[in-house]
């Protein structure tokens, strides 16, 4: 199933990267649309979760017209790409990244591992983080609910976060770990955001574990396992997911839009990249129509350009119309100090 690939553990082990870096040594011959010098590398090295996922004819059709070869690596979450570029200190050991999000925007721009790049190809009203990240798609972290479970129990789904810690609802309830899931560290932003800061969200937290939430690995486990509402048919009909998700299970689930927080994810060029010039044009490529249609069935989350959906996300997964929306720069700010809150109330 895509969404699997969209939204799965990312456990790669960073090997990975090194062996698929190790290709980018080959390269096709120049021809008229190649770039101008011989001398010029013709690789673009792209490093990003494993969920990135274009159709081949796409990327055929760019390197076709560009000259220039895509050789990608994944070496894990998001989390564990931007840890990387920050230790590399500017030597990647690629060109671009694809990936970077709201709740990690911050870490990479701090830790010097972008270089400038707006690409000219971004939709209007639709600016680049800090002139370097370029939005690439965008996407709502939400809880979903089991419907069938919920009609069959004669319940009512929760209709907010202050529902969600009511125990008859806190019990029904799988999350991701935070410390380690790209969705799961969303969801904690989002209980902050509504809470009012750290204490409050000690407190929302204690009170939905303490009423038996329960607490997953990963998104897959939390939702391919643990939730009743998917192939795992788990225990739990509440989980943390995506706004996208009803569309893979063609509407067997819905969404709880109160709870819907938004994440963009990025591109940039990387500072220390051998190939810059090779890095924005894929950028642009990435924001072209065609590869922003491609979206959705490909990644499972939204363009950020205004193109149209596929008809099943207009009947399952429509556009949230007013999610929660954070500043990455707070974020950035605040996300240590919620993990360690939360760690200390999970007692994780």
């Amino acid at each position: 199933m895509v969404q699997k690939n969209r939204h799965g553990a990312r456990a790669l082990a960073a090997a990975a990267m090194v062996a698929a870096l190790a290709l980018a040594g080959c390269s096709k011959n120049d021809d008229a649309a190649s770039p101008a010098a011989s001398d010029h590398p013709t690789t673009v090295r792209v490093v990003s979760h494993e969920s990135f996922n274009l159709p081949d004819e796409l990327i055929a059709r760019f390197e076709k017209e560009s000259g220039y070869t895509i050789v990608k690596s994944a070496p894990g979450d998001t989390g564990q790409v931007v840890n990387q570029l920050v230790l590399a200190d500017g030597k990647p050991g690629a060109d671009m990244v694809f990936g970077v999000d709201t709740y990690t925007a911050y870490q990479a721009l701090d830790g010097n591992t972008i270089a400038d790049y707006s690409s000219p190809k971004l939709p209007a009203g639709v600016p680049a983080l800090e002139g370097k990240l370029n939005p690439i798609d965008q996407g709502e972290v939400c809880v979903n609910y089991d419907r069938e479970w919920f009609t069959q129990k004669n319940m009512i789904p929760p209709l907010s976060f202050a529902d969600l810690s009511r125990p008859e609802y806190a019990g029904l309830l799988a999350v991701e770990n935070p410390a380690l899931s790209s969705p799961g560290l969303a969801f904690l932003a989002a209980t902050a955001h509504v809470a009012g800061g750290t204490e409050g969200l000690s407190q929302l937290w204690g009170q939905l574990l303490g009423a038996g939430t329960r607490i997953s690995g990963s998104w897959t486990d939390a939702y391919y396992t643990d939730f009743s509402g998917s192939e795992g048919k788990g225990n739990y009909p509440l989980v943390v997911s995506y706004s996208s998700s009803p569309a893979a299970e063609n509407g067997r689930t819905g969404v709880i839009e109160s709870t819907c927080v938004r994440q963009v994810e990025y591109a940039g060029v990387l500072r220390g990249a051998e190939n810059p010039e090779g890095a924005q044009a894929f950028i642009d490529f990435l924001l072209s129509e065609d590869v922003q249609k491609a979206i959705p069935e490909s990644m499972y989350v939204y363009p950020v350009a205004d193109v149209e959906l596929p008809a099943s996300w207009q009947q399952h997964a429509p556009r949230i119309k007013d999610p929660i929306v954070l500043d990455a720069k707070e974020v950035g700010a605040q996300r240590a100090e919620w993990i360690r809150a939360w760690r200390d109330t999970a007692g994780m």
